[in-house]
């Protein structure tokens, strides 16, 4: 489906950087079974939990064509698999337990997909081969649905925790043909990020609305026109740069700390048992550069040691446009998916919308928007990480 603000037509992430980053190329478990000998725990360090009855009832938002409404499950996106509404229900009826429930469906899912593919594997050489290779895709395209579900869901429970509701579908937010969104919890979406990360936030938000950072409450009140498509086009933009924001604010902290171990003077077999414990997302964006670092005698890399330890700006302006565009590049499909699926359903999209309509709104209602986006992104990392160590995603 060509949609008419899918990712690959959004602008590149690196137009919403600060201008010394810009570069000139384009860089293209828990098992929550009935038998405790199958229980196990993940690194959430939650405690297992059986979760026989699945009938939970699935939320669906249901409001109103002229009312924004923002009730306690009203996303834009709503689930499209089983698990995805079991987990809807848990969010709303069972808040409590949703953790535990959520790391069962990935359980399942991982299990699942696996026994697939081991009867594949075994009925290699027999006559039924070629139906469990279909029985095999058809499972993997379930497993992938219901994935992607599940990590939404996660996310909103993400920002329930900051008592911030997702924006629903636009559709429903409009009033007299000018797009209202209230309340703005600006505050609360701010304070998801650290003072550095904040800093470097609000400067998008400036760059991408065209309001000064310190603007006058009439200036915030004032209304502008946009388009659709140029409004879905900013908050894809804005989730990708809130994901590039925690990935290289995690690479800055993680290279502090290998900065710290070095200066101990750590022999190589520590160095590399610390690196073993470090999750597996965040290893990879520094891998490289810690080996560099084991090869450098103590002293002579005290530049780039420094520069650790400064603030997380000038890192990022110091990264190279590999390190820029491994930063920045969505690790999963699943991801990539999820970022389309909601900007779509919060937007429109060309077949269900006028594309070329015209939304008169406040820079306050695209503020609220575009802060909600990027923390939709540091979310979206988070969630990737996790999600990862129990399913594996699909590599993007």
């Amino acid at each position: 489906m060509d949609r008419s603000f899918s990712l690959h037509r959004a602008p590149f992430l690196s137009s919403f950087l600060p201008s010394s980053v810009k570069i000139s190329r384009d860089p293209h478990d828990f098992n929550l079974m009935n038998s405790p000998s199958n229980r196990r725990s993940l690194r959430t360090g939650f405690t297992s939990t059986a979760f026989n009855d699945r009938k939970v009832p699935s939320v669906r938002a249901s409001a109103g064509a002229s009312h924004c409404d923002f009730s306690s499950l009203n996303a834009p996106l709503e689930p499209r698999s089983a698990p995805g509404k079991f987990l809807s229900g848990v969010l709303q009826y069972q808040r409590q337990v949703f953790h535990f429930a959520a790391a069962d469906e990935l359980k399942r899912l991982a299990d699942d997909r696996d026994a697939t593919v081991a009867r594949v594997s075994v009925s290699s050489d027999s006559d039924e081969s070629c139906l469990h290779r279909r029985i095999a895709q058809l499972k993997e395209q379930e497993c992938q649905a219901a994935v992607e579900d599940v990590m939404y869901m996660l996310i909103f429970y993400k920002f329930s925790e900051y008592r911030v509701p997702l924006v629903p579908k636009l559709s429903r937010c409009i009033y007299n043909c000018r797009l209202e969104i209230l309340p703005s919890k600006d505050w609360e979406l701010e304070s998801i990020h650290s003072v550095e990360v904040l800093e470097m936030v609000r400067e998008h938000v400036s760059a991408v609305i065209g309001l000064r950072t310190n603007s006058s409450v009439t200036d915030n009140w004032a209304t502008t026109d946009i388009q659709r498509p140029r409004l879905g086009r900013l908050y894809a933009a804005s989730i990708l740069y809130g994901y590039f924001l925690k990935s290289a604010s995690s690479r800055h902290q993680l290279e502090q700390c290998l900065t710290l171990v070095h200066q101990k003077h750590l022999n190589d077999r520590n160095f590399l048992q610390f690196l073993d414990l470090l999750p597996c997302g965040i290893k990879s964006l520094v891998f490289g550069h810690a080996k560099d670092m084991q090869s450098v005698p103590f002293g002579q890399g005290s530049d780039r040691q420094e520069m650790n330890l400064k603030e997380l700006r000038c890192y990022v302006m110091g990264f190279d446009p590999e390190t820029l565009q491994r930063c920045a590049k969505l690790r999963s499909k699943e991801a990539a998916n999820l970022i389309e699926r909601h900007s779509c359903a919060l937007i429109g999209d060309e077949q269900t919308d006028v594309t070329d309509v015209v939304i008169k709104t406040s820079f306050s209602s695209l503020k609220r928007l575009v802060l909600e986006a990027v923390a939709f992104g540091s979310f979206l990392w988070d969630i990737e990480e996790y999600v990862n160590t129990v399913y594996r995603l699909k590599d993007n």
